[in-house]
């Protein structure tokens, strides 16, 4: 997901978006430790993804 796409949702939606997004790099990180995982750049993206949505988050309650 696009940072320009996140900062159109409410802070609600990003949170929900942050649970989803931590859930399933716990997800990855369980396959990659299992050795079923074949590409581990997923595991950056979803790291990479969770920390848009913290940005985003801390934008708008800086902005209130």
């Amino acid at each position: 997901m696009k940072i320009k796409e996140m900062r159109d949702l409410n802070a609600e939606d990003l949170k929900e978006k942050e649970r989803n997004f931590v859930e399933g790099l716990f997800k990855l990180r369980f396959r990659h430790a299992a050795g079923q995982l074949d590409s581990t750049s997923a595991l950056k993206q979803a790291r990479k993804d969770i920390a848009r949505v913290k940005t985003v988050l801390v934008e708008k309650e800086d902005s209130k």
